[in-house]
């Protein structure tokens, strides 16, 4: 399935006093990882959203194997696990500058239409740009 790597520099306030990336930020480095795997694909989110459509966080998983530090340059391999129905999956790997793998983490999302606030298909536009990907791959 598709995949993009995204590049986060650690700054001085997401870690405590010994330089540690405190483990809450990591929400944030998910985050902009999912929008610029969004974007390398064609959707904006932003659009997404207009045409009343966001996509909550459903569920959130982390395994912590070794600690980034400040001033690391972070890559987030962001992969889709499979086509989206009315949800979308995606698996993450979290390395440092060294390539050293430091997390490993996953997300669920929910499509959901911000009009009735239900859940609902993925936007037909989406699998089409998922299905073009997998035939040029």
């Amino acid at each position: 399935m598709k995949t993009h790597n995204s590049s986060v520099k650690v700054r001085y306030g997401e870690t405590d006093q010994m330089g540690v990336v405190y483990h809450g930020n990591y929400a944030q480095y998910l985050e902009v990882a999912r929008i610029e795997w969004l974007s390398d694909l064609g959707v904006s989110y932003k659009k997404m959203e207009e045409n009343g459509v966001m996509l909550p966080v459903y569920d959130m998983r982390y395994s912590f194997l070794k600690p980034a530090f400040f001033d690391d340059l972070l890559t987030v391999k962001t992969t889709l696990r499979k086509i989206p129905r009315a949800s979308i999956v995606f698996d993450y790997e979290i390395y440092n500058q060294n390539q050293e793998l430091l997390t490993r983490a996953e997300t669920t999302l929910v499509f959901v239409d911000m009009k009735t606030n239900r859940p609902t298909r993925c936007p037909q536009y989406i699998l089409d740009l998922l299905l073009d990907q997998d035939a040029k791959e």
